[in-house]
């Protein structure tokens, strides 16, 4: 199965309605280093191209779109990985894909760190924290609840 790469949207601007708050100068820069990360991994072939999906929500957009221009790629979005969704959502829609590509997917918290702790340790309660725009990498034999291993987990502050 390909890797499942998890990342939440950098910092947003507090405001109201939610769905509608935007990246901050500091979101965009740390998206920015992100993106090129990730470009660089993948001109070095150590990342496959990602089929990318992300929230509705409009910082997660801003974020994935900044990630789709570094690397090429489309923009899905999917309107079940908004904050508050269910991870078991999401990890059936897992279940039930068959690229052969990684699947990157930019969310928000708590749904990001929820749906990593149902992947790996099988709860949602067992999530990680996410700093605004790191990226958790997955792999996995079968996305079911407890079943995937982290394989990286990269925040912006790690890279130069």
């Amino acid at each position: 199965m390909p890797d499942v790469l998890i990342m939440r949207h950098g910092e947003a601007a507090s405001g109201f309605p939610d769905q509608a708050r935007r990246l901050t100068p500091r979101g965009e820069l740390e998206t920015e280093k992100m993106a090129r990360w990730l470009a660089q991994r993948v001109e070095r072939g150590e990342l496959a191209l990602p089929a990318l999906y992300a929230s509705p929500y409009v910082r997660a957009q801003q974020t994935a779109q900044r990630i789709c221009d570094a690397l090429g790629v489309s923009l899905n979005t999917l309107s079940f990985i908004t904050p508050e969704d269910p991870p078991v959502e999401v990890s059936e829609w897992l279940l039930n894909r068959s690229e052969v590509t990684p699947i990157m997917l930019v969310s928000h918290m708590p749904l990001v760190g929820e749906l990593a702790g149902l992947l790996v340790e099988g709860a949602p309660s067992q999530g990680i924290g996410f700093p605004t725009a790191a990226i958790a990498e997955l792999e996995a034999d079968v996305w079911a609840s407890g079943c995937a291993q982290l394989k990286r987990f990269t925040q912006p502050s790690q890279l130069f």
